[in-house]
């Protein structure tokens, strides 16, 4: 079997973590680098990966998850956020690392540095919050992703409080959301759950060749 659909078969939604086991120092590097490569919309990463260990913090947290006990359980709980606003600094910002790193003078990038600008900054405020919020999303297939190939389980949840999320993490001072919460670490010998048969749609009910 392909390798990559080994990886997808592998991979379930763990309900019950094994609080012995930790993830890796080495581990989490590659989960870190794995995130700081995913694709987003221009370029521009409008998004901040908070892995929380802190145990007080996680019960806290546990609490605003409706007591979702793979808050507390794994290893590590990775809480995705998006900005709620993009400036004109943090384009900037962006256009000056294009820079640094292809090394091109600024101005040859200019013109695309103006026209983010006229894209993003006449959003209305709420839609830029929504739309940052959408690259969060393809993060998390890419972690997904990672974790299965590293045979790390992770849970993606969207069943918590953010706004109260928002107000324990100090999110909103830092101009973040909460947008996704995923526990990860390694399935409890316990969770039954790793044993059911995968159940997807079928290739026939889910794609269309045109020509």
């Amino acid at each position: 079997m392909n390798k990559i659909i080994e990886d997808l078969n592998w991979r379930y939604a763990t309900k019950k973590f094994d609080l012995t086991k930790k993830i890796t120092p080495e581990n989490i590097e590659i989960i870190k680098e794995s995130l700081r490569l995913v694709p987003s919309s221009y370029g521009l990463q409008p998004l901040k990966y908070l892995f929380i260990e802190d145990s007080v913090l996680r019960q806290q947290l546990r609490e605003k998850s409706f007591n979702q006990s793979q808050i507390t359980d794994a290893s590590h709980l990775l809480v995705i956020c998006s900005l709620t606003e993009i400036t004109e600094d943090f384009i900037d910002n962006y256009i000056q690392n294009i820079s640094q790193i292809r090394s091109v003078p600024i101005n040859s990038i200019s013109g695309f540095s103006n026209y983010m600008k006229k894209e993003i900054l006449s959003m209305q405020k709420d839609k830029m919050a929504e739309w940052n919020a959408k690259q969060a999303y393809i993060a998390l297939g890419h972690l997904l992703h990672t974790c299965a190939s590293l045979r790390i389980d992770a849970t993606p949840m969207e069943g918590f409080q953010k706004e109260a999320y928002d107000e324990v993490l100090n999110l909103k001072q830092q101009g973040l959301q909460s947008v996704l919460v995923c526990p990860i670490g390694y399935r409890s010998e316990e969770d039954s759950n790793q044993f059911l048969k995968k159940v997807r749609r079928s290739k026939e009910s889910l794609f269309e060749l045109i020509q």
